[in-house]
């Protein structure tokens, strides 16, 4: 009930194309595949090139010795 047939697509594709036109609908569905190619060339060139990582260092943790001892003191 919810879900279209084979027939269902099949007239909106005629009305679409009778009322947009054969050509209109044409030229659109030319602008729909340049797209996908240009998408595609895009995901290409990304590719070609590793990513670049930064390897951050962390920073050495510094100790105070009064403040370890105060706090072994409180357990």
């Amino acid at each position: 009930m919810g879900s279209f047939s084979l027939v269902h697509w099949l007239i909106l594709g005629v009305v679409l194309v009778l009322v947009l036109g054969g050509g209109r609908f044409s030229s659109m569905m030319g602008d729909v595949a340049k797209g996908i190619k240009q998408f595609k060339k895009g995901m290409a060139e990304d590719d070609d090139t590793p990513p670049n990582r930064i390897e951050a260092k962390r920073p050495d943790p510094v100790i105070d010795p009064a403040a370890e001892r105060a706090r072994d003191a409180e357990r």
